[in-house]
């Protein structure tokens, strides 16, 4: 398979995402690791929060919304990391038996003058429920590597 490089992602470029249903057990156990407050571990303490039922972790939902980047497209990109993100918001929670899908969309390529042969592709990520609500919407910086040959003309 010939994998993504720079030159594929020109701005307005979308990549579909998800879907991905989520169960009561699978956000159980992510907060019973790593984020274990009474909204995202007990059905009932959720109801009681502002959140309205057993809630996602904000984190849980950006790493299933890694996972639907990664199964979209970046497995198949030329990635050499990313320098950080400018913005992760939790717009919405994302409740037990919600299911999620959304777009990243290439919102500006540039080369890198650091570092010849490869490009910044600035992603704006919109995840959603079911229902068509915003859930979570992010943007950062990918660097991916160009085609050979191309830092000569970039």
């Amino acid at each position: 398979m010939t994998k993504l490089v720079y030159e594929d992602f020109q701005p307005g470029r979308e990549f579909p995402l998800g879907p991905k249903h989520m169960t009561a057990a699978e956000i159980i156990e992510f907060a019973s690791e790593f984020d274990p407050q009474p909204m995202h571990l007990d059905e009932e303490a959720g109801r009681a929060s502002i959140l309205g039922g057993l809630a996602a972790s904000g984190w849980h939902t950006s790493a299933v919304f890694m996972r639907m980047m990664c199964d979209s497209y970046l497995l198949a990109t030329d990635a050499q990391g990313a320098p950080g993100i400018d913005f992760m918001e939790w717009k919405k929670p994302v409740l037990a038996g919600d299911t999620l899908s959304g777009r990243s969309i290439v919102v500006e390529a540039r080369a890198m003058r650091s570092r010849a042969g490869i490009g910044i592709v600035t992603f704006r990520h919109e995840v959603e429920n079911q229902r068509g609500e915003l859930v979570c919407l992010s943007q950062n910086a990918t660097m991916i590597r160009m085609r050979a040959g191309a830092e000569v003309s970039a």
